[in-house]
């Protein structure tokens, strides 16, 4: 098993929009797949991370609908699950109509299961006598259940099973980061494109959400105010503001994630990019460097998990980055890598997630920022030690510490969290089939 590849394959994608209302979107659309009549009734369940995520983000192609629920009844009605991440792209106005009568109608709803762990949808679907049920769980599109009229199907696309699934993040979790290293140097010409693909469609994204004058544009004004204009740490938080922009603002267009979030996959991607490219670094260490920021950020979400009360975009996606700087600079320096990891987290490590926003811009510019400089310190062996809080002697004793905090010790504060924002929902119209 080649453990580079599977994390590509497995966790950097292409998605259209914030990934959890997406990943609802291509359930209902395989269950939609199976029905021949209209579609009569929806009904959805989803964990606690994958209803806090989608609930309040801007669905793409909807005129600024927000949340799972429009964006899982419009998946049930374009029926085209071959799309995957990217199933929105077929949304039309008739669709959103009618998606739109079926939620004022309170013929579809989703609910919020607390006692799943882990990344899990189950989307029902009625077409007057006629049923249809699909089942995701453990990562966006992995289906372990296609159901028509009661009777279980084996969908066509269907991923690897959970076993083999488990199997990539077991091996993956028991790795050391000298051996991610490793595999990043052994990049393969087939995944060094993927890579490179992810680049381009990510600064697309950059250029398009600077123009809808967010925190992208703010922060720019900001750079010129204060003449930073040559900083790299300044221009890289105004294009990765600008992509989260562009993804949280309901833009159209695809990013490519990394550990299944698209936020996650700017910061992954771009921040070392943009440095790489600031200090005219060879093409090739560069995209060796983005492949090791794929790996530490699933790496750190083995421990952490998928949808961590933690922000991913900070301790996993920003952990990757400054990773990714130090080792264009300095090699399989792993006291430096140590330290680059110990300085971000001891920086950004409590930085909350309350679910996908358009305020997730600040927290991608943030994790920009604190990449940027925690490798720079690093990279002059300066940073945070073991004597320091529960940072530990390597960069895995703290990974495996900050993973101990976020699902042990953050449990309740994200029980809480999910109670405030399902109690707004119930109150607003903004979020109407929520409970």
């Amino acid at each position: 098993m080649n453990i580079l590849t599977e994390v590509l394959k497995n966790d950097v994608f292409p998605a259209l929009g914030c990934t959890e209302p997406i990943a609802v979107a291509y359930a209902a659309s395989l269950a939609g797949e199976q029905l021949d009549g209209e579609l009569s009734e929806v009904h959805i369940s989803v964990d606690p991370g994958v209803y806090k995520n989608g609930l309040a983000v801007t669905i793409p192609n909807t005129g600024g609908e927000r949340g799972n629920l429009i964006a899982g009844v419009l998946g049930a009605l374009i029926k085209r699950p071959g799309l995957e991440m990217k199933i929105l792209d077929c949304a039309t106005e008739e669709n959103l109509g009618r998606a739109k009568e079926l939620i004022h109608a309170r013929k579809a709803e989703i609910a919020c299961d607390k006692t799943r762990r882990h990344l899990y949808i189950d989307v029902l679907l009625h077409a007057g006598k006629e049923s249809a049920r699909a089942v995701i769980e453990g990562s966006h599109t992995h289906v372990i259940k296609l159901e028509h009229n009661g009777r279980e199907i084996l969908p066509a696309n269907a991923l690897p099973n959970q076993a083999d699934e488990n199997d990539f993040r077991t091996s993956l979790s028991r790795a050391s980061i000298a051996e991610l290293v490793d595999l990043a140097e052994q990049l393969d010409p087939a995944d060094y494109d993927y890579i490179k693909q992810g680049i381009d469609m990510n600064l697309h994204a950059c250029d398009e959400g600077l123009l809808l004058r967010r925190v992208g544009h703010y922060i720019a004004e900001l750079v010129v105010q204060e003449h930073r204009e040559g900083s790299v740490s300044a221009s890289a938080e105004v294009m990765t503001a600008s992509a989260a922009d562009a993804r949280m603002g309901g833009l159209s267009l695809p990013v490519m994630s990394s550990g299944g979030s698209g936020n996650q996959g700017i910061v992954a991607i771009l921040v070392p990019y943009l440095v790489g490219k600031h200090y005219g670094l060879e093409e090739g260490v560069v995209i060796r460097s983005i492949a090791l920021s794929h790996l530490i950020n699933s790496y750190i979400k083995c421990f952490t998990g998928s949808l961590s009360p933690l922000c991913g975009c900070a301790i996993s996606a920003g952990v990757g980055a400054a990773v990714a700087i130090v080792y264009q600079r300095a090699g399989k320096d792993l006291p430096k890598i140590a330290l680059a990891t110990n300085n971000l987290i001891s920086d950004l490590g409590g930085m909350l997630c309350d679910g996908a926003k358009e305020g997730c811009a600040f927290k991608v510019a943030s994790s920009t920022s604190s990449a940027i400089r925690s490798a720079h310190m690093a990279l002059n062996n300066h940073g945070i030690t073991q004597v320091e809080g529960f940072v530990g002697a390597t960069a895995e004793e703290t990974i495996r510490n900050l993973g101990r905090i976020g699902m042990v010790g953050m449990s309740q504060v994200d029980g809480a969290m999910l109670d405030i924002m399902i109690e707004k929902a119930a109150i607003s119209t903004d979020f109407a089939g929520g409970k």
